[in-house]
């Protein structure tokens, strides 16, 4: 049996590169987008699910065939832009810094804002946390090492009086991945979330969490590419970042035709329908723009070093590409 399927798949792989397709100079290039199934991303929400539909936003404007990967968190999407699985992304700051300073500089590129705010610090009822201080000793979640919140809450620790490793400290951070995050919290096993919407809005509504730090101004969700894609193919990217652009103020500009699509999108992505109450309150934390905030990435640089995963970055001029 073995032998046979060894002899077809040979025969397999002979006749597939004997008989290679030539390539069609007509076909129409492709975008690999990666993006998190979070409010946070708003355009990417909107934009895959008019993909879905067959009514692709980028597809339309670009000419261009769009392939969607997911994933939970930022560091997850920087390491497919390393493999070369990835064009570009919607993606928080602190993965984007860490990849850049790893590479050198020579990874990684901003073409975009997409959104502010929209992350919360929330604890538990009956956790009895009133204070930072008393986050001491205290079990607490990020959605991922390294990702935007780890970064934001490691500093927010430090900033605090807290000593604070990857394995412990004086209080423990447990990188836990969004959708598992209610569940432990429901049970006592979290003390304290860090994370973005729409997973703050359901950790209050469906596990009575309270917010203990609602963060409105970092500029949470950015536009990046690989730094092949913004050199490569300038051209392509400018338009890309020009139809984003046109994208963010449309959905400004359609508020209910915007959150039907988010709507039907997180859907798809979580199995289950969000309530009308839930998309609500964590669109109204959450500011849509397509401005990149070079203060935002400032004070992230700043964070990630307090958080000890920045200990030394290039100037941040070559992370945004003149297109």
């Amino acid at each position: 049996m073995k032998t046979r399927f060894f002899l077809a798949l040979m025969t397999s792989l002979i006749s597939a590169s004997c008989g290679k397709a030539p390539i069609d100079p007509k076909a129409k290039p492709i975008i690999r987008i990666g993006h998190f199934p979070n409010i946070t991303h708003v355009q990417a929400l909107v934009a895959h699910q008019l993909s879905r539909q067959g009514k692709g936003w980028f597809e339309e404007k670009l000419g261009v065939e769009v392939q969607w990967y997911l994933y939970n968190a930022g560091p997850s999407a920087t390491e497919a832009i390393f493999a070369r699985a990835l064009d570009v992304t919607y993606i928080g700051p602190s993965p984007v810094l860490n990849a850049y300073a790893k590479s050198k500089g020579s990874e990684l590129r901003v073409l975009a804002g997409a959104a502010n705010g929209g992350s919360s610090l929330v604890v538990r009822p009956g956790a009895n946390i009133k204070s930072a201080a008393d986050l001491r000793g205290k079990k607490i979640a990020t959605p991922q090492l390294g990702n935007t919140q780890d970064v934001q809450l490691r500093a927010y620790l430090a900033d605090n009086g807290f000593k604070i490793s990857q394995t412990g400290g004086d209080a423990f951070i447990l990188p836990t991945q969004n959708a598992d995050q209610l569940a432990l919290f429901q049970r006592g096993d979290l003390d304290a979330v860090w994370t973005a919407e729409p997973w703050v809005t359901r950790l209050e509504l469906e596990a009575g969490a309270q917010i203990l730090v609602d963060d409105r101004d970092t500029n949470v969700t950015l536009l990046a590419s690989s730094a092949a894609f913004a050199k490569d193919q300038p051209e392509l990217a400018g338009r890309l970042v020009a139809a984003h652009k046109e994208l963010t103020q449309w959905i400004k500009d359609h508020p209910v035709e915007a959150k039907a699509l988010i709507k039907a999108e997180l859907t798809e992505l979580m199995k289950a329908t969000p309530k009308d109450e839930l998309l609500d309150k964590a669109l109204s934390r959450i500011v849509i723009t397509d401005e990149i905030s070079r203060s935002s990435l400032d004070t992230m640089v700043v964070s990630a070093q307090k958080a000890g995963f920045l200990k030394d970055i290039p100037a941040l001029d070559q992370l945004f590409p003149k297109l």
